[in-house]
């Protein structure tokens, strides 16, 4: 009985500390788990994660549903998410983490590739379709609404007819791989942005950066 208690707990314990709801943040950048996506153009959202981490010296866990960290920034608490459950399914987990953390959606963000931004392109939105997405879809399927913050990294287009998943599951080539870090600065500072400032003062900065 008392093993079963302590179970219990564990599986109803929070991450975050924070009680006050508004100064809690979850931060989904969206992928594919496994060693053959790591470096794949669709995985954008792991990388920026990645990088986050990297400046923080921070490292991941695998929880429940994705691999996690947590920070602090001036205050607020964050959660770093990226789902285990692959692109098509991250609604689950993201839906699964809001509610575990009673983090508002107003104060999530997700992060995803898209093909109709040029490449490094950034753009932040409140709301708006999944693009074509998968990993969008199912999240807007997940949390029954399309008003939630994304922000998107524009993956280019450079691919002929039918050969969008071979380019979206491809990996960077050698010119965008040197620019990548560049970008991931700007991503650390804009996912830092919307964290401190807020959503609109982050779209006025860095829209089209």
């Amino acid at each position: 009985m008392f093993g079963l208690f302590k179970t219990l707990l564990a599986k109803n314990k929070t991450l975050l500390s924070e009680t006050d709801t508004m100064k809690k943040f979850l931060i989904i950048g969206l992928g594919n788990i496994g060693a053959e996506y790591a470096n794949t153009r669709h995985n954008i959202g792991f990388k920026i994660l990645d990088a986050i981490a990297k400046a923080e010296k921070l490292t991941f866990e695998t929880q429940k549903l994705g691999d996690i960290t947590t920070l602090k920034v001036k205050g607020r608490s964050i959660i770093l998410l990226k789902p285990s459950t692959y692109m098509n399914l991250s609604g689950k987990a993201i839906k699964y983490w809001m509610e575990k953390e009673k983090i508002p959606i107003e104060n999530m963000m997700v992060i995803a590739d898209d093909i109709n931004l040029p490449f490094g392109t950034i753009r932040v939105k409140t709301k708006g379709s999944d693009g074509g997405h998968n990993g969008l879809k199912d999240t807007q399927n997940f949390l029954e609404t399309t008003n939630y913050n994304r922000f998107r990294f524009g993956v280019g287009a450079d691919f002929g007819q039918g050969r969008q998943v071979d380019y979206v599951l491809g990996e960077w080539n050698e010119e965008e791989q040197k620019e990548l870090p560049e970008r991931f600065t700007k991503a650390t500072e804009l996912v830092k942005s919307f964290v401190l400032s807020g959503i609109n003062r982050t779209m006025n900065q860095f829209n089209n950066s």
